[in-house]
C-alpha cells in the first residue's frame, strides 16, 4: 500500500483549468463570495448576513418553482406540479433550518451591530413578498415598501393581475365538474379571496372519494404540506426574534414580535384545513 498522498490526476481528473469553465467560473463564486460587507468588526454580523442572502436565494428557487407549479396545473399536466410543490415544501424545510443557525446569535452579540442595520428589514424583502402574493395572501398595502423600486412593484402587480396558486387549484377544481362558487366567476385576482362554502363543499367531495379524485386529492395534500412548513417557517422566525430582540420594535418600524404573531393567524388554503374537522 502506497502512502503517497491521492492525486486525481491519476484517474484523468482535470487540474489545470486555464481558459476553461471551472466549478467557481459557473457559480460566479467571486460575485457570490464578495457580497458579504459586514458594517462592524462584530463578529456575529457575518453569520446574520449569511443567513438573510441564503435565506433569499432559497426564496428565489421556491419562486421560480411555485411558478411553474402554477403554470402546469393552469394546463391541466398536474403531475408535474406534484414534484414542484413537494420541492418548495423542502425549500422550506431548508429555511427553517436557517433560524436554528441564527439562533446560536445571543441578544448581547446582537447589540453589537444592530444599529448598523438602520431601518432595514426582512419585512421588505420582495421575494418573501412575492411568495405570499403568488399564495394568495394579497396585502395590497404591502406594496408601499417597494414603491420606491417602481420596477419591484411592477413585478408585484404583474404577480396580483393574475390568479394566485391556490386560485389556479380552484380553478382545476371547476374544470373537473365542481361548483365553486363566487370563485368560479373571479376575474379581479388583486384581492385576498374570501372563504367560501362551495370550495369547502368541493374539497370534502374530493376527499371523501380520493380514489375517483386522485390528481385533486393529492394536490390538495401538496398544498396542505407545503403550508404545514410555511407556518413552521413563520413560527420559528417568531421564535428566534423574541429570542434575540425580545419584544424591541423592528428595525423596520414594526411591533416585531407582536407583528410577527399576527402573521400566524393567517391561513392560505381555509377549507383544505377546515374540511379535516367534518370527514
Amino acid at each position: 500500500m502506497s502512502n503517497a498522498p491521492y492525486d486525481p490526476a491519476t484517474e484523468g481528473a482535470r487540474m489545470n483549468f486555464k481558459g476553461r469553465m471551472s466549478y467557481g467560473d459557473y457559480l460566479m463564486l467571486d460575485r457570490l463570495l464578495d457580497a458579504q460587507a459586514p458594517l462592524s468588526s462584530a463578529h456575529d454580523e457575518l453569520l446574520f448576513i449569511i443567513q438573510h442572502q441564503t435565506s433569499e436565494l432559497w426564496m428565489k428557487l421556491a419562486i421560480h418553482e411555485i411558478k411553474a407549479a402554477m403554470a402546469a396545473i393552469a394546463k391541466d399536466d398536474v403531475q408535474p406540479a406534484f414534484k414542484m410543490l413537494a420541492r418548495v415544501s423542502r425549500i422550506f424545510e431548508q429555511l427553517n433550518g436557517a433560524w436554528d443557525v441564527l439562533r446560536t446569535m445571543t441578544p448581547s452579540e446582537y447589540t453589537l451591530f444592530r444599529d448598523k442595520l438602520g431601518e432595514s428589514s426582512g419585512f421588505q424583502s420582495f421575494q418573501y413578498r412575492s411568495i405570499e402574493f403568488l399564495l394568495g395572501n394579497r396585502n395590497l398595502a404591502m406594496l408601499r415598501p417597494h414603491a420606491h423600486h417602481p420596477e419591484l412593484t411592477a413585478e408585484l402587480e404583474a404577480i396580483l393581475a393574475k390568479p394566485s396558486l391556490y386560485d389556479e387549484a380552484l380553478k382545476l377544481l371547476a374544470r373537473r365538474g365542481f361548483f365553486i362558487g363566487a370563485d368560479g366567476q373571479r376575474t379581479d385576482w388583486r384581492g385576498t379571496r374570501s372563504e367560501s362554502p362551495e370550495v369547502a363543499a368541493a374539497w370534502t367531495s374530493v376527499y371523501r372519494d380520493p380514489q375517483r379524485h386522485w390528481e385533486l386529492y393529492e394536490l390538495a395534500e401538496k398544498l396542505v404540506d407545503f403550508e404545514d412548513y410555511f407556518r413552521r417557517w413563520r413560527f420559528n422566525h417568531v421564535t428566534t426574534v423574541e429570542r434575540i430582540i425580545g419584544f424591541k420594535t423592528g428595525t423596520g418600524g414594526t411591533s416585531g414580535v407582536n407583528y410577527l404573531r399576527k402573521m400566524l393567524e393567517i391561513v392560505l388554503f381555509p377549507e383544505l384545513w377546515k374540511l379535516r374537522t367534518g370527514l
